[in-house]
């Protein structure tokens, strides 16, 4: 198995068990950056899922697409939970830089908080519905 599917791999299957192998896949100063984190060392991107754990319930990633070109991959995934007994998905995509070992250096989270996160819930997400239609340009005019 490459280096990305492993890594992919470890993702579709992580849990708080696993959580304890995260040491193979990213390089000991690896940074992490999502709409909600931007941290580095694998200690702090560690905690950012124990805390994906402590805050959700049955989290999991399913990948969807990846690619990987030298250093550079792409993966496109959809993250499910539930919160409160109500479930939630999240799509969403990460770009990693890998270093000569295949560990990664750089993660990048790319997905909408808004869309798909705020908007879903009940009081804020009507308050983002609104900003979202208040914003929004007219389908029949042009932005420039």
């Amino acid at each position: 198995m490459d280096t990305l599917e492993h890594l992919l791999a470890w993702y579709a299957s992580i849990d708080r068990q696993s959580l304890a192998r995260i040491d193979e896949f990213y390089a000991p100063e690896a940074r992490f950056k999502d709409p909600f984190n931007d941290v580095q060392g694998v200690g702090a991107i560690r905690n950012i899922f124990e805390h994906m754990f402590d805050k959700t319930e049955m989290p999991r990633f399913v990948i969807l697409e990846r690619m990987q070109r030298d250093s550079q991959a792409f993966a496109t995934w959809r993250f499910e939970f539930t919160l409160k007994g109500k479930p939630y998905t999240v799509l969403g995509a990460t770009h990693f830089r890998l270093d000569a070992d295949g560990r990664v250096i750089e993660h990048r989270d790319y997905w909408d908080a808004a869309e798909e996160l705020w908007q879903k819930l009940p009081l804020l997400g009507r308050l983002v519905a609104w900003l979202r239609a208040r914003f929004a340009t007219p389908a029949n005019k042009r932005p420039f």
